[in-house]
């Protein structure tokens, strides 16, 4: 854990004891519930933006549970432990009675047997033990989809609370009911997914909140019933100076590269295998190749799926890489695909086009909205279904030329291939307009 500087110049302390102004720094305590290093929501975006805010002169703390994140060397990392049921190597374990230490392990172990997903509840109610004695030591806290009741809890200790949605898990709910195999497991996910009932309670009681997209805007007022005066678009971006062509790496003509973040039916990954399966099938010159930037589980959705399509010796997994290798990756592959049957906005999708890495994507969520930005974005295809994915994949097979910066514009950046599209880096930068910020002071009130 690092060191905290409790100077007032890095803790936002403003002299006469008033609260901060617009311009002064904040002393910002963030929760992230997970915070897995290589998953997008979770470690990357928590990674990301509390360095940009250090950046910015703000003083960060993050409160995590397991799997904590990564962090930069000026954000201290405030461990509050679960009971870690969920962990990679023992899935969904039942903790011992040893383990129960406290009235949170017990809230945790009760919700976990009762079929619910526990987490975000009990780091919620972990996080308001741990703050309530220090909230002299804040400005504001920022919350990264955990929407727990302790937020109500720590709201009215006096600590403004920002609330961030990425997407609102209602939809996964959705999703993963609609494609449940049998009665029994659909009336599982029900009760696993029941925890989304208490994110809407608490997201539509929070003062301010914030989301990535307007696609996920509208799905966050339509299933969170959040206020829309109370709720901000703030996109999240990459950066162009890690994430851009490297023209000194060659493409390679048969490798497809995609992400594999988590196993859930909304990311659409069997699909993706499927169409890699019939591709390869119809057309075993191709010699076809899927990287996928994660770690395959054991005894997973993904595995079972390589297995029976016999695709073991044609995807590979790449994982605990660093974000300069996974720019190389993108120079390396023939396009990049993303076959999510919903997505909130997708970092991997902006990191490909902001590399020049031709992209085929499905039409779920926030990708439909590009279009009406850019001359050529990807290669649109409607999501789930395994033939709209072929197709998807066989056109990316036919992608020779990449995309590189234009000869004319590639010393001012404007140009990101030949047809004069703009680059993703400047539509979705590191850096959003501080309009699309509530205000501290806002927030108080």
């Amino acid at each position: 854990m690092s060191a905290v500087n409790h100077s007032p110049a890095a803790s936002g302390r403003v002299p006469g004891g008033r609260p901060p102004g617009p311009d002064d720094p904040l002393r910002i305590a963030y929760l992230t519930y997970r915070g897995k290093p290589h998953v997008g929501g979770q470690g990357v975006y928590t990674r990301h933006l509390t360095k940009a805010l250090a950046d910015l002169g703000h003083h960060v703390e993050v409160l995590s549970g397991q799997p904590y994140p990564v962090l930069d060397e000026r954000v201290p990392l405030v461990e509050l432990p679960s009971l870690d049921i969920y962990n990679d190597h023992f899935p969904m374990r039942m903790p011992g009675l040893w383990e129960l230490k406290d009235r949170w392990d017990w809230l945790e172990v009760t919700s976990f047997s009762a079929g619910t997903f526990p987490e975000p509840l009990a780091f919620s109610m972990r996080a308001w033990d741990h703050l309530r004695a220090r909230t002299a030591d804040f400005d504001l806290v920022q919350d990264n989809q955990c929407l727990g009741y302790g937020l109500l809890a720590l709201e009215r200790s006096g600590l403004p609370v920002l609330g961030t949605i990425h997407h609102p898990i209602t939809v996964d709910r959705r999703l993963e009911m609609e494609h449940a195999e049998t009665r029994r497991a659909r009336w599982g996910k029900a009760r696993w997914y029941s925890f989304t009932r208490m994110q809407t309670r608490v997201a539509s009681r929070l003062r301010r909140v914030i989301t990535v997209s307007k696609n996920s805007y509208d799905d966050i007022v339509s299933d969170h019933e959040v206020d829309p005066a109370r709720l901000f678009v703030v996109p999240v971006g990459v950066d162009p100076e890690l994430f851009k062509p490297l023209p000194e790496i060659e493409r390679t003509g048969n490798r497809i590269i995609s992400t594999a973040s988590s196993d859930v039916a909304m990311k659409g990954q069997r699909y993706l295998l499927e169409a890699l399966a019939k591709v390869r099938a119809n057309r075993p010159e191709l010699d076809l190749k899927l990287v996928l930037v994660g770690k395959l589980k054991e005894g997973s959705a993904a595995q079972r799926t390589i297995a029976e399509l016999g695709l073991d010796d044609s995807v590979e997994f790449v994982s605990g890489v660093t974000d300069q290798r996974i720019v190389e990756l993108y120079n390396e592959s023939a396009c990049a695909v993303v076959p999510s049957l919903y997505e909130g906005f997708s970092l991997p999708a902006i990191e490909a086009m902001s590399t020049g890495c031709p992209l085929v994507a499905t039409t779920g969520g926030h990708y439909p909205r590009w279009p009406a930005t850019t001359e050529r974005p990807a290669s649109p295809w409607p999501p789930a279904t395994a033939e709209t994915s072929r197709e998807g994949s066989w056109r990316c097979s036919t992608i020779r030329t990449p995309l590189r910066p234009s000869a004319g514009r590639a010393a001012s950046g404007s140009s990101i291939d030949g047809a004069g599209a703009t680059p993703p880096s400047r539509r979705w930068s590191t850096t959003a307009p501080p309009s699309s910020f509530p205000r501290c002071s806002d927030l108080r009130r």
